[in-house]
């Protein structure tokens, strides 16, 4: 299937996986642009700008397949070394990157002068609008429905996407809520020229979580997702669990007097144990509402193949209805 986005990050079929901390490593990247996507790593994981240079090296020793690396700015004090970040990047030839989180113009020359294509990921048409004027080369546009931080509009993508659609003219894939052809069908039909995947990609065969997390992902219902940190204005998707219960009822009983110290417990510096031990009660961790559409756990090929499949049938059975 070729579209805008197969066409521009030059890959097999219209699917990328997200940036997800703790789960976006080599060996996830690399399973997915084996596959026929766009595997990213994600940046941030890595401590420094010398990690992320070694786990690119050790995607591409993976893989010959385009893959890219996401970049998250941070509304922090102590930001991280985004130069250096920066650098590792064009020197390792990456030729792909996911930007997200705060404006990415002030690295978008560097990124630029080296060929290399950015998407960034907006939760609204305004902020797909400004990544346009910027020069990004596409979005990703993140539904009400997605894992991590939707922002605080709450637009599902049923509405955001056709709404990007009349107002973009870059590319744009869907993201939040994708899981299978049906998602991607859809996405193509409100406009979108691929879709994003992130939950999903976390229950498969290669990625580099514990079980635990992807057995957690497999039980779970599209009912048992939680919104976080409402209070403060930096809403996050996560699922459910003591510490996202614990987290909430503070959240209840401390009403508008509510800090990030309060819940820092809850939130901070949670993810390597429970990507890593498989500690599920740690605290709080993104997952999207589509953890009610995963039934199985999958190699990042079948899933792929499934996908690709049952979309050209659901396509093949509506050209059929036009004809009929």
């Amino acid at each position: 299937m070729k579209t805008a986005i197969t066409e521009m990050f030059g890959i097999e079929h219209p699917i990328i996986q997200g940036g997800m901390h703790y789960v976006g490593l080599a060996e996830m990247a690399a399973a997915v642009s084996n596959a026929g996507g766009l595997g990213i790593i994600t940046g941030l994981t890595q401590k420094t700008p010398a990690d992320l240079a070694n786990e690119i090296a050790r995607c591409r020793d993976m893989t010959d397949k385009p893959f890219g690396v996401n970049l998250t700015f941070l509304p922090t004090v102590n930001a991280p070394d985004y130069p250096g970040y920066v650098r590792a990047i064009v020197e390792g030839g990456v030729k792909v990157v996911e930007t997200a989180g705060n404006n990415p113009q002030a690295v978008l020359p560097h990124l630029k002068d080296a060929g290399i294509r950015v998407i960034h990921k907006c939760t609204s048409v305004r902020h797909a609008l400004k990544a346009q004027s910027i020069g990004c080369d596409a979005v990703s546009v993140d539904g009400f429905e997605c894992g991590g931080h939707p922002g605080e509009d709450d637009v599902p993508n049923f509405i955001l996407l056709p709404r990007a659609a009349d107002e973009l003219e870059i590319p744009f894939v869907s993201s939040g809520g994708m899981a299978d052809g049906r998602s991607l069908v859809a996405s193509l039909a409100f406009g979108a020229a691929g879709m994003n995947m992130g939950t999903r990609f976390i229950a498969t065969q290669e990625a580099p979580v514990h079980d635990n997390v992807k057995q957690a992902i497999l039980a779970a219902s599209e009912l048992d997702t939680r919104l976080v940190m409402r209070p403060l204005r930096n809403t996050e998707r996560v699922l459910t669990n003591d510490a996202v219960e614990r987290l909430l009822e503070k959240e209840r009983a401390l009403g508008a007097d509510l800090k990030f110290e309060d819940i820092i417990e809850e939130v901070a510096g949670v993810y390597p144990s429970i990507m890593r031990e498989g500690e599920m009660d740690r605290g709080a961790w993104s997952c999207g509402m589509v953890a009610g559409l995963v039934y199985d756990i999958p190699t990042c090929g079948e899933l792929i193949d499934r996908i690709m499949q049952q979309a050209s049938d659901i396509i093949d059975r509506m050209d059929g209805l036009r004809r009929a």
